[in-house]
């Protein structure tokens, strides 16, 4: 160890140095003001004693008084080195004395984290009055740039400690450097009950627009913070004009009416002004538009009532109960009553402030004015003034007949006339409107008896306007066009029936087809009128003169020779009823006039039946013309039946040729069943033949299928077995043996009856045959999986578990060759040119029993053999093939 004694300044600790200190103090002497020779050896020193390793500090600092590495470590030790001592520990004051000497070295060099670092450390001492100024010192020494580094700590020393005076004036300072932070500050002032300030200062945030909060929160919220302060504080908010500042917020925020009204009520009664709050109430109830807000204010409206009443019991059970008590009490209990039975009027108040064009809420308007009738007339004045018929949701003329029947329920006639004829002046959208009201115009004359003037008051309406106009024509008024409105056309038309001559309601029913507005209905209507009246052309009654002559009468005039498309009742003269039916064909296409023709063509029959036979089928023809296949089986039906009974059978048969063709496919297996029907009975059985064949092609494979059965055994009961085995086989392409056994089954039953043993043997080659077609059919394949899946609640990928995410076609294919593949090896081994059947022993009985079974019906063919069958194998048999006659297969058999 070398000790070097100083005599110039006995007051200094003498340098002690070790052995192994002379390597770094050789360095330093070498470089005195190198900093890392320096930071090399203080740290080689961090073992030693406080005092040493703060003497090296020193020697450091003072060769390089401006190295901020060397100071921070310095400070940091110093501090580290009282941190566990007490604060009162005079230690302390040379630690802070180190640091003000640091600042007076480093005043140029702008580091904040040596004043965070001072400032920390005096908090933690607790010297308020010092730490504030040293934060202030820091403020004027650091650039405006660093500031934000020194106030979040200034603003924790300013909470950490109850001087609201003082930290109100820090949070000013910061608010010039940072508007943004203004939530803090309020949230502060809320917290110190300094209200007054906060809503003054979120009065002004709420005011900017150009204000963008950190917490996230938008305006409105802003807006909502600042109501709910100021009304629920307004003892402690003076400076800001709250019913001011709520009715701005009304105009601003109009999705949120209900909670600002309800804050400008609560700021009323907190203030102890009861009466200006229901002034607000009321006020917000007759301006809200939505009924979510009017809930608000109304809950809130009637809370505030209970309040007041509970508070008023409260206080005379306390103080004793006097007779001004009681009055008071029971005007507040009435007004609570009052409030409570105006609820549903006032919420049809706000649906009528949201669409005042609303017909429905104006009729449930009246409904709650019940039993007052000065409020229902003046409900129903202010209806029919504010609803715009373009604008209605509704029916507008509603309101109209609402009013007069409410008059006139009350007997008061005149006025409900007054109101009618009114009425019929509105301007309305839509034509039925007003033809509404003019309908109730003519029903109420006719409830009181007046018949005259109803019918008065419906001919005034159909009458032509001085200018006419198309029903449609948006851009005429209604009145211009009410007189082609069928609803009023059709009540006159039924009170001429009732009230008129004949003459006047035939004039009406034909005003009706010239202007184009009939109906089938009208129609036949019209029709069935002049019908009672048994009215001719002539005006003679009766049903037998001035009928139209029938084709074999007129001579050599033929229909065929009539101008084309001239309609009938032009031609000739025709009963009165007729021309109505005939009008109404002209009118009409299909499929509107298919009442028309078969009430007419009904008519026609019963009326003339056979005599008018031409006629009739003229009728028919020309109502075939055109027809839909929907509407066309019930006219054949009814065209076939009148040839059966007044024309030729060949004619009918011919009728129901056309039938199958022209009716819908799914009618065609009936009408297939009624032509072989009739068929049958008029020309028996055998004819039925090419009508079973024809229905075998059009049908589908189901109904060709029952058709084929039917077929059969039509056959098999004349007698004619080859026929019906035919039938048989043509049938067998189209029977799936999986899905279809009851058809193998009936033509086993059948073989067995009327077959032999190479009969049978041919189904079943016919049956393995038809089985491998389908098997091989991928189409078909996938339509019997679906039914399959259908019916066990499975799906195609149960065919291939672990495979459900393969292609549902891709398995279908792979099952498919799966089959096909089984079928081939299914299949008997076949010859070059023969086809032979190796009998398994079980086939053989089987066989050898059907063969034992007696068949009286059975043909004895010839046995004779080729010289050839005795080469043939024990076990394989030679199926011999003859030519069947064409005729046996008719149409069946395949050009």
């Amino acid at each position: 160890m070398v000790v070097i004694a100083r005599q110039s300044r006995p007051e200094r600790p003498d340098l002690v140095f070790e052995e192994e200190d002379l390597p770094y103090e050789e360095e330093i002497m070498r470089n005195q003001f190198s900093v890392k020779c320096w930071l090399r050896y203080i740290e080689f020193k961090q073992g030693a004693p406080k005092p040493r390793l703060n003497q090296l500090y020193e020697r450091a600092l003072k060769l390089l008084p401006c190295s901020y590495k060397l100071w921070y470590r310095y400070l940091k030790a110093r501090r580290a080195q009282v941190k566990h001592r007490c604060v009162t520990d005079p230690a302390y004051e040379d630690v802070n004395n180190c640091h003000e000497r640091a600042f007076v070295f480093m005043h140029k060099v702008w580091m904040p984290r040596l004043w965070l670092d001072y400032c920390q450390f005096l908090m933690d001492q607790g010297r308020i009055t010092h730490t504030r100024r040293t934060f202030d010192r820091a403020l004027r020494a650091l650039p405006i740039t660093q500031h934000s580094r020194i106030w979040p700590l200034y603003l924790r020393f300013l909470r950490s400690h109850p001087l609201p005076e003082t930290a109100v004036r820090g949070y000013r300072r910061f608010l010039k450097l940072s508007p943004e932070s203004a939530e803090e500050y309020i949230e502060y002032l809320k917290s110190s009950d300094r209200l007054d300030e906060a809503a003054q200062r979120l009065a002004t945030v709420v005011n900017d627009e150009r204000f963008v909060s950190k917490a996230g929160k938008s305006n409105y919220q802003l807006w909502h913070e600042l109501c709910d302060l100021i009304s629920r504080n307004p003892d402690k908010v003076q400076s800001l004009s709250v019913d001011a500042i709520i009715r701005g917020g009304l105009t601003r925020f109009t999705d949120q009416l209900g909670k600002l009204w309800c804050s400008l009520a609560d700021y009323y009664i907190r203030s102890g002004h009861f009466e200006k709050a229901r002034d607000v109430y009321e006020e917000a109830i007759r301006t809200v538009m939505t009924v979510r807000d009017f809930t608000q204010v109304f809950d809130s409206y009637a809370q505030f009532e209970e309040s007041m009443i509970a508070a008023k019991m409260e206080t005379a059970s306390e103080l004793g109960r006097e007779e001004e008590d009681d009055v008071d009490l029971e005007l507040r209990l009435a007004r609570f009553e009052q409030l409570i039975s105006r609820r549903p009027l006032l919420l049809n108040s706000v649906l009528l402030r949201q669409n005042p064009h609303h017909v429905h809420e104006w009729h449930k308007r009246v409904a709650l004015h019940q039993g007052r009738p000065r409020e229902i007339i003046n409900t129903y004045t202010e209806a029919v003034q504010t609803v715009d018929p373009f604008k209605a949701t509704g029916k507008p003329h509603t309101l109209w007949v609402a009013f007069a029947k409410f008059y006139e329920d009350n007997g008061q006639l005149d006025d409900a006339r007054i109101i009618l004829e009114k009425a019929t002046k509105v301007s309305f959208k839509q034509v039925d409107d007003l033809a509404s009201v003019w309908c109730e115009c003519g029903e109420l004359e006719l409830r009181h008896e007046n018949y005259d003037q109803a019918l008065r008051l419906l001919r005034k309406a159909t009458a032509l306007p001085a200018r006419r106009a198309e029903y449609f024509d948006g851009s005429e008024p209604v009145q211009n066009r009410v007189y082609k409105s069928l609803k009023v056309w059709s009540m006159l038309a039924d009170l001429e029936e009732s009230l008129g001559t004949f003459q006047s309601t035939k004039a009406v029913y034909d005003r009706i087809l010239d202007l184009r507005i009939a109906t089938p209905q009208i129609v036949i209507n019209y029709a069935m009128f002049l019908e009672e009246h048994k009215e001719e052309p002539n005006g003679r009654s009766g049903q037998a003169r001035g009928c139209l002559p029938s084709l074999e009468e007129m001579g050599s005039l033929r229909a065929d020779r009539l101008p084309e498309g001239l309609p009938l009742w032009t031609r000739t003269q025709l009963p009165l009823s007729w021309q109505a039916y005939e009008r109404g064909i002209s009118l009409f296409k299909w499929p509107n006039v298919s009442d028309i023709w078969s009430t007419y063509l009904t008519k026609f029959i019963a009326r003339y039946g056979g005599r008018k036979l031409e006629r009739a089928r003229d009728l028919f023809e020309q109502a075939l013309d055109g027809c839909p296949p929907k509407y066309a089986k019930t006219l054949y039906l009814l065209y076939a039946q009148l040839e059966e009974e007044w024309g030729l059978a060949r004619h009918a048969m011919a009728v129901y040729e056309r039938a199958t063709r022209a009716v819908e496919p799914a009618q065609q297996y009936d009408m297939f069943n009624i032509y072989i029907k009739r068929a049958a009975e008029i020309y028996g059985v055998t004819h039925t033949r090419s009508i079973y064949q024809k229905a075998i092609e059009v049908l589908s494979d189901e109904h060709a299928r029952e058709m084929c059965l039917r077929f059969a055994d039509m056959e098999c009961k004349l007698g004619e077995i080859d026929r019906a085995r035919a039938i048989y086989s043509f049938c067998s392409q189209i029977c799936d043996p999986r899905t279809t056994g009851a058809f193998w089954q009936t033509w086993k039953d059948f073989e067995v009856r009327h077959g032999n043993e190479d009969t049978i043997r041919e189904m079943l080659r016919i049956r393995r045959s038809v089985q491998a077609t389908y098997n091989t059919q991928v189409n078909f394949m996938a339509s019997q999986m679906l039914k399959v899946s259908g019916s066990a609640t499975g799906t195609v990928s149960d065919l291939a578990p672990g495979q459900s995410g393969m292609d549902d076609m891709k398995l279908l294919e792979q099952r498919a060759e799966q089959l096909a593949a089984e079928a081939e090896r299914d299949q008997p081994s076949r010859a070059q040119s023969k086809i032979l059947f190796v009998r398994s022993d079980a086939s053989r009985e089987e066989l050898a029993e059907l063969a034992q079974q007696a068949n009286p019906e059975e043909i004895e063919l010839g046995e004779d053999e080729d010289e050839d069958e005795m080469d043939l194998e024990p076990n394989e048999v030679r199926l011999e093939q003859q030519s069947v006659p064409a005729a046996v297969f008719g149409s069946l058999k395949e050009d």
